[in-house]
């Protein structure tokens, strides 16, 4: 879910404000929030108002490892000459995927299989509409999506750093794939507004596990409810759109909606599927933006949760990582920077 800084508040009621999660997205005042103002998630509508509180993200600076800095209130551009933000330590240590993997990595992956084959994946229902799958992603399969995620966010309309208009900045480097999501108007389009670069599609095989997973919980759901009560709580959908968002271990969600998506992708419930590599988060969701009245999950490197039909536009959010808690063989193997790397589908 490394990130860029927040902006220092200018009185002790504002560092109340930016530090305290309960109501807040990122440091965003409840106040704002109640107003309906625009998160960094497509999660709560657009007004006027909200609009006129954003900036159009920026770019980071050519330091992967340093903090952005915040831009001015007149910005509403990108640092062109910024470099892309890597998720990985090292370009030498996350290279392109291969399609004819050597000896020695088929040697590797058997004997990864070999120390994981008790490590089977287990399904949880959480409410109505919402399906945990716990593992479900393989060894291999979380490798190779950080490594093509890699590959994608270092070119054009690769990963950035969002902000908003007064200089706040978000904890988190976000890439679109299949269309662009702009925080500035709370709307999807086929190019990214600061730069014109469009977003890189979202690749068929990303598109398969997401299948695969729905299959999964359909599956799962018959056993429990019945067949057509399986298909009401997670009608099928096909994946056009994907946020990817990398957290460092700072990193924090606070409760919002998803529902920028179409009124009828909406009203029909199809399901956000979200998959989580790196390190541990804790993961709230609820009926309502109260952290008192939220459940709370853990969600770990493989983990697929999905959430759709009456489940849809429930409050969710993340309260804090977990650090050090990333697989070590994912680690050693993409070189991934500590944090969280979250995909979530949608159809728009």
């Amino acid at each position: 879910m490394a990130g860029g800084g927040e902006k220092t508040p200018a009185s002790a009621a504002q560092t109340r404000k930016a530090r305290s999660l309960h109501g807040s997205v990122y440091g965003r005042s409840s106040e704002r929030l109640k107003q309906g103002a625009c998160t960094f998630s497509p999660s709560v509508g657009s007004s006027k108002d909200s609009q006129q509180q954003l900036v159009t993200p920026v770019q980071p600076p050519k330091s992967a490892d340093s903090r952005s800095s915040p831009c001015s209130s007149e910005s509403l551009g990108s640092d062109s000459g910024g470099a892309p933000f890597d998720i990985c330590m090292s370009a030498n240590k996350c290279p392109i995927v291969k399609l004819n993997p050597s000896l020695l990595e088929i040697n590797r992956d058997k004997r990864r299989e070999r120390e994981l084959s008790k490590d089977v994946f287990q399904l949880q229902h959480l409410r109505p509409g919402m399906v945990l799958l716990k593992r479900f992603i393989k060894p291999n399969d979380q490798v190779k999506i950080v490594k093509v995620c890699r590959q994608l966010g270092v070119g054009s309309g690769g990963f950035y750093s969002p902000g908003y208009r007064d200089g706040a900045k978000l904890r988190l480097r976000m890439m679109c794939l299949g269309k662009n999501w702009d925080p500035d108007s709370c709307s999807y389009s086929d190019t990214r507004p600061f730069d014109g670069a469009q977003p890189p599609t979202i690749p068929e095989e990303f598109k398969k596990y997401v299948q695969d997973a729905i299959q999964a919980s359909h599956e799962f759901l018959k056993q429990r409810v019945g067949a057509v009560r399986a298909m009401e709580e997670l009608p099928l959908m096909s994946p056009d759109i994907c946020l990817v968002n990398f957290y460092n271990s700072s990193g924090r969600l606070g409760l919002h909606q998803d529902k920028d998506e179409s009124k009828s992708s909406l009203d029909k419930g199809l399901p956000v599927v979200s998959f989580s590599l790196g390190e541990t988060t804790e993961f709230l969701y609820g009926d309502f933006r109260d952290e008192e009245k939220v459940s709370k999950v853990d969600l770990e490197s493989g983990d697929v949760l999905i959430f759709g039909g009456r489940s849809r536009l429930i409050f969710h959010g993340v309260s804090n990582m977990k650090p050090k808690t990333a697989p070590k063989w994912l680690t050693d193997e993409t070189n991934l920077r500590p944090g969280r790397l979250n995909l979530t589908f949608r159809q728009y």
